[in-house]
């Protein structure tokens, strides 16, 4: 989160996706804007509709979902859109949206994922140490995303996640309206 909140005021065109999940707002968090709060009931109508690009639950507690909707009109207007969900999330949003931009961010080391999840204060024991089991299965999979980016200072992972999306904007593929504009203007 607090790269994220870095990285978005160097770029403020990028839109962040709200997720929707099922469980309750925390102190501060305040509806479309951190999440949208959802009942298990209208959640599973949502991804029954195929209203999401993802969605899981999470430690068989909760639901969470990136709302396919919001993303889509975003993309549609021309705006980048964010999203900060997990290895299975994303690898199930490159099935869905082939040109997505995966990039993992990752502590340099489990000691100091630890260290941050025990400095949140939002966990306990039982869900820090799940987290840390998750991340060790988690990073199997870095090899799958665009790139690989360690998180040992916020500016040198702000900036590195900003030279990604700048490199990946530049990609061919994703400059064909372009080509072609030029082509049609001989």
């Amino acid at each position: 989160g607090s790269v994220i909140r870095l990285m978005r005021k160097a770029m403020p065109e990028m839109v962040l996706s709200v997720s929707v999940t099922t469980r309750s707002p925390r102190e501060g968090e305040r509806e479309g804007t951190d999440y949208f709060f959802k009942t298990w009931d209208d959640f599973e109508t949502l991804a029954q509709a195929d209203g999401f690009l993802e969605h899981k639950c999470v430690f068989g507690k909760n639901r969470y979902g990136t709302p396919r909707a919001f993303v889509e009109e975003q993309r549609a207007s021309g705006k980048d859109v964010l999203l900060e969900i997990d290895v299975k999330g994303a690898l199930e949003v490159k099935c869905k949206v082939p040109d997505a931009l995966l990039i993992f961010l990752m502590p340099p080391s489990f000691a100091v994922l630890e260290t941050r999840l025990r400095n949140r204060g939002t966990e306990d024991e039982a869900a820090v140490a799940e987290r840390l089991k998750t991340a060790r299965e988690e990073l199997k999979s870095a090899h799958l995303y665009d790139y690989f980016i360690i998180n040992d200072t916020l500016e040198r992972a702000d900036r590195e996640i900003r030279l990604a999306i700048e490199a990946a904007r530049l990609q061919t593929s994703r400059r064909l309206e372009l080509i072609g504009a030029i082509m049609e203007g001989e």
